[in-house]
């Protein structure tokens, strides 16, 4: 037995990709489908193939402000410049492009909660540095947030669950859902006085009614599966288990890999593996299988491939 994960997969999210020699280009997504196709051949009927579709304005407007939104219309019409301090430039069509991204990632929550498919994936999604009002680290528009809103605000749910174990600190989702309870947060990653966003540490827990629904556990540089098992089985297992949530996202960056060359930690994808089995288990006891994995960072290509190869594998695997 196994379950039917939809994978997000068109030409139109490869359009996610800045100018040469930006470290966020097509060739990542592209490496993942490869890897995919090949375990496609092992797993007939568990892997669906999800076509892209574009957000609507109404849809960015659940998290972001209009004003910004306006300002990256008017940046992609212009193709030049960038869309923060320097580490998003924008290009011809990047808001066209973002649109698919989110779009994808909000028609996987749909087809979960209509039982059309029982998990999802979005290897161009889980851009979690941007903020509602401003890019950040390669993030144009954050998916991951909107889809949050989404399940609050449409789908009236009471309680998310977001796991993110991207090397970099999430901190477009955790500061702007800092102060509400609904929205369990557990974020994985290096510590931040030695990567960027620079964000991201154990004392911080939420604000007013929300405090206690989140959770950093922060890793040295060198870390590897070891030390990110241990952390994972000290501190994570705890907090996972007084939540009850609705609706499980994962993102699953796969710059925590041996030799992404923007960070410092030294995963397998081991870690994918292991963190994918665990919720995708919590999903099937708590939320009737609800669970939306995000692909998030990752550099190296051949990294980027196996972890994501590995996440999906996990989700299609019969909890």
């Amino acid at each position: 037995m196994s379950c039917k994960v939809g994978v997000a997969w068109g030409e139109e999210l490869l359009d996610y990709s800045f100018p040469f020699p930006h470290p966020f280009r097509r060739e990542r997504a592209v490496a993942f489908y490869k890897e995919l196709s090949n375990l496609a051949e092992h797993m007939v009927g568990s892997i669906m193939v999800v076509k892209p579709e574009q957000a609507s304005l109404d849809d960015l407007l659940l998290f972001h402000e209009a004003g910004y939104v306006d300002f990256v219309r008017r940046k992609s019409e212009e193709g030049r410049g960038y869309l923060d301090y320097g580490d998003t430039p924008a290009f011809k069509g990047c808001y066209e492009a973002s649109l698919y991204v989110v779009g994808a990632t909000l028609k996987l929550v749909k087809l979960i909660l209509a039982h059309e498919i029982e998990h999802g994936f979005n290897p161009v999604g889980g851009l979690h540095h941007a903020r509602r009002g401003s890019a950040a680290g390669f993030c144009i528009f954050n998916d991951a947030a909107i889809a949050i809103e989404y399940l609050l605000r449409r789908e009236r749910l009471s309680e998310i669950l977001y796991v993110d174990i991207d090397a970099h600190h999430g901190d477009g989702v955790f500061y702007s859902f800092y102060g509400d309870a609904r929205v369990r947060i557990l974020d994985v990653h290096q510590n931040g006085r030695t990567l960027y966003p620079g964000t991201g540490f154990p004392h911080e827990r939420g604000a007013g009614n929300a405090v206690g629904t989140k959770l950093n556990i922060t890793l040295l540089p060198g870390a590897g599966d070891k030390e990110f098992m241990e952390a994972w089985n000290e501190m994570a297992e705890d907090f996972l288990a007084d939540s009850r949530p609705e609706f499980i996202i994962l993102q699953a960056g796969a710059d925590g890999l041996a030799g992404d060359p923007l960070t410092g930690l030294n995963y397998t994808e081991n870690v994918h593996a292991f963190v994918a089995s665990k919720l995708h288990k919590l999903a099937h006891e708590r939320c009737d299988g609800r669970l939306l994995a995000l692909g998030g960072g990752g550099y190296d290509i051949s990294n980027v491939a196996k972890a994501w190869t590995a996440v999906v594998k996990a989700l299609a695997t019969q909890s």
